[in-house]
């Protein structure tokens, strides 16, 4: 039977899928623990353990090929990892180690480029010719889907809106730059903010949860939406994609959908913005799935 395998590596888990070439069905799943703090080599080592315990499990043979979503991108000149929060991968050629450790070519995406791609050919955004795919949680990113295939661009780095300024001289972000739309709109941020203008320490679920009864929660809200309209319409500018899909924590808050998409359409540069801003369909499955469809032919 002819197969796609993908497989998610994550900071405490490692996911494996067999997909059909004819159903968006999987038909074989399975997840070990990473175990990222014994270092890199080990963590190449799971991913072999994973791709020979599917075979033996499953009875299925690897392909050739099986696509791999990491936290992190490939930089095109180099074949190193780079922007790895499994900070042990930068500056490792893990495209090559992977292949000489399970036999097989692979084909790596970040896991921003993989969600997108989930739901531009099994999801939410299926259909559409051109997609942006977010994830909004603990940091913020993003990925370019066209006709089906994912943009990496010249460097590897399209789609990553996160470190796009947001507010100049703000607060300083980890890649070296100081307001970027990460420090303003991931999860952590938001309720930071929320804590500067309160004095207490809520989650993000209770801070919009709130909004109806407490000022600063309205206050956190607000602001979220006020800046996701100003960093999302830069987006829209440039690639002017058909829909819009928004993963992560973040993307749970339903205002982001309505008011949202409002505030996103005042800085727009067209009189009305036809980009549909939607929520997700396959939540935690989109990196695994996602990662399969990188071999899709």
């Amino acid at each position: 039977m002819d197969t796609l395998w993908g497989i998610d590596l994550g900071g405490t888990k490692i996911e494996g899928v067999v997909m059909p070439l004819d159903s968006d069905e999987p038909l074989f799943r399975m997840r070990i623990d990473t175990e990222s703090d014994q270092g890199y080599e080990h963590i190449v080592k799971r991913i072999g353990v994973l791709i020979h315990q599917i075979e033996e499990t499953s009875g299925l043979k690897r392909p050739s090929r099986i696509g791999v979503g990491t936290p992190g991108a490939v930089e095109p000149a180099t074949g190193l990892m780079k922007n790895c929060n499994t900070t042990c991968l930068n500056g490792q050629p893990l495209p090559t180690d992977m292949e000489a450790e399970i036999g097989s070519e692979v084909v790596i995406a970040n896991d921003a480029n993989c969600l997108a791609l989930a739901e531009a050919t099994l999801g939410a955004a299926k259909g559409a010719e051109t997609v942006f795919g977010v994830i909004m949680g603990t940091g913020v990113g993003g990925g370019l889907v066209v006709h089906g295939r994912v943009l990496n661009g010249a460097q590897g780095i399209a789609g990553e809106w996160g470190h796009n300024v947001l507010i100049p001289n703000g607060e300083l972000c980890y890649c070296g730059k100081h307001g970027c739309v990460e420090m303003v709109l991931s999860g952590p941020r938001l309720q930071k903010y929320y804590t500067s203008l309160s004095g207490e320490k809520r989650t993000l679920k209770e801070i919009d949860q709130r909004v109806d009864t407490d000022a600063y929660a309205k206050a956190t809200i607000d602001r979220l939406i006020d800046y996701f309209g100003q960093g999302i319409a830069v987006v829209i500018n440039i690639f002017d994609p058909e829909m819009i899909v928004l993963g992560g924590g973040v993307g749970n808050i339903a205002a982001l959908y309505t008011e949202g998409a409002k505030s996103a359409e005042k800085w727009v540069f067209n009189t009305m913005m036809r980009t549909r801003i939607v929520p997700p369909l396959l939540g935690d499955s989109a990196g695994v799935f996602g990662a399969a469809m990188l071999v899709r032919d």
